[in-house]
C-alpha cells in the first residue's frame, strides 16, 4: 500500500515539474516573461559649451520729447536758365508723429545772367533786384527709412532718410509765382536736440520771361543744423 502511494506521489510531482517547465518553454517562445529595461536615468547631461558672452554698454542719443525742430541752411540753387549760386534760408517743423512732420521754409537766392544776356553783349533782361530769388514753402514730410549710425566703440547715432514735397510762393523776375516743391533728406541726430541736415529738392514754377511759358526746375541742395524744442 505505501508503495502505491509513493508511485502516485513521485507522478504528481514529475507531472508538476512538466507543467512548470512547459510554462517557462512557453513564455520564452512568444516573447514573454524578458527582463524589463532598466528606467533611463533622471541625471541630465553635462553642458558641453559654456559661452561667455560679454554686453556692451552703448548709450544712444534719441530724439528730444519736443516736438518743435528749428534751424537754418546753407547750400547752391541752380536757378534754369539763370545759373547757380549760393542759397540760404530758414525752417520751422513740427513732428505730428514718429513718421510724419510738417514744414515751413523760407529761402533766398541769386540769379545770374541768361546766355541770351551774355551772348547780346549788354542787354538785360532783369533789374538785380528781380534777380533775387526768394521762396516760401510749406511742406509734408515723412521718415520712410529710421535707423542708426554707429561710429566708433560704444557711439550710436539715430538718423531717418525722408521724403518731402508741398506748396509755396516763389517771388523771381518782379513776380510771384505759384510753387511746387519736392524733394529728400537725411536727417543726423548729433545730440538728443541737435540735427544735421542734408537735403536735396526741386520748386517747380511756370515762367515766360523769355518769350515762351514753361515750367522751370530749380533744384538745390543744402547742408543744415536744427535744434528740437
Amino acid at each position: 500500500m505505501e508503495s502505491r502511494f509513493r508511485v502516485l506521489f513521485l507522478i504528481v510531482a514529475l507531472a508538476a515539474s512538466v507543467s512548470l517547465s512547459g510554462c517557462a518553454a512557453t513564455k520564452n517562445l512568444f516573447g514573454f516573461g524578458r527582463e524589463e529595461a532598466p528606467p533611463p536615468s533622471a541625471e541630465p547631461p553635462g553642458q558641453v559649451i559654456d559661452p561667455q558672452v560679454e554686453r556692451r554698454k552703448i548709450k544712444e542719443p534719441a530724439i528730444d520729447r519736443e516736438d518743435f525742430e528749428i534751424g537754418g541752411f546753407v547750400g547752391i540753387m541752380s536757378i534754369e536758365d539763370f545759373g547757380s549760386n549760393i542759397s540760404y534760408g530758414l525752417r520751422l517743423a513740427y513732428h505730428i508723429t514718429e513718421g510724419f512732420f510738417i514744414e515751413g521754409t523760407v529761402g533766398q537766392s541769386d540769379g545770374g545772367l541768361t546766355s541770351f544776356e551774355v551772348l547780346s553783349g549788354g542787354a538785360l533782361l532783369l533789374t538785380d533786384s528781380e534777380r533775387t530769388m526768394t521762396y516760401y514753402n510749406l511742406n509734408l514730410g515723412y521718415n520712410i527709412l529710421p535707423g542708426e549710425v554707429f561710429l566708433g566703440e560704444g557711439h550710436a547715432y539715430n538718423t531717418s532718410l525722408y521724403l518731402i514735397a508741398g506748396l509755396g510762393s516763389t517771388r523771381f523776375a518782379g513776380d510771384d509765382r505759384f510753387t511746387v516743391n519736392a524733394g529728400v533728406g537725411y536727417r543726423f541726430l548729433l545730440t538728443d536736440a541737435v540735427a544735421l541736415h542734408i537735403d536735396f529738392r526741386d520748386h517747380l514754377f511756370d515762367i515766360d520771361l523769355l518769350g515762351e511759358e514753361k515750367t522751370a526746375h530749380n533744384l538745390e541742395g543744402h547742408l543744415g543744423f536744427t535744434v528740437f524744442f
